[in-house]
């Protein structure tokens, strides 16, 4: 669909959507900074690992439900700007997006390598590879990276849409904010 320039705001889904996911990471990490709290084995350690696992898999499958909606709806206009700051935003926007459909990915495989269960809402989902040790070790580790490099993305994207409103005051918060009433 054509992008309607006279667009002010994100659709009511896109709005939904980008606020669910940031709901779902900040669970996603918690998950696993909470778990750290409980001695291994036990079954609390379990359950939040076990939620760390299914709310990453729930990212990977709204992210294609997000791609889908942003290239049915029309998004506002783009933002006229110094080009640095386009281009850094679509930088960011494609290395979020890459981060919701790499890390559960990567999650899924470490997990197989491993040889553990994929759970998923009372499910148990396919391995995506063999059981492997030395291989889950690597994805461990990148899986690990992969988190710290989301937190920073996380953090870039939200530091630039606070400076937008509160130092540039150009509305662009306001266009992925629920509307007002």
């Amino acid at each position: 669909m054509a992008v309607n320039s006279r667009t002010t705001r994100y659709s009511s889904v896109s709005i939904i959507l980008h606020w669910l996911m940031l709901a779902l990471i900040a669970g996603v990490f918690a998950a696993m900074e909470l778990r750290e709290y409980y001695p291994k084995g036990s079954d609390t350690r379990e359950w939040f690992k076990s939620w760390h696992y299914t709310l990453g898999l729930t990212v990977f499958v709204l992210v294609w439900v997000r791609i889908a909606a942003r290239a049915l709806t029309p998004s506002p206009a783009a933002m006229y700007g110094p080009t640095w700051r386009t281009l850094s935003a679509k930088a960011v926007h494609i290395a979020l997006y890459a981060v919701m459909i790499v890390m559960p990915l990567a999650g899924w495989a470490l997990l197989s390598a491993d040889g553990d269960s994929i759970p998923f809402y009372g499910l148990t989902l396919p391995a995506l590879i063999a059981e492997n040790a030395p291989l889950a070790s690597q994805i461990k580790w990148a899986h690990q990276w992969g988190g710290t490099i989301a937190f920073w993305l996380i953090g870039a994207h939200a530091a630039a849409s606070l400076a937008h409103h509160f130092w540039l005051k150009d509305g662009l918060l306001f266009r992925m904010l629920p509307a007002r009433s």
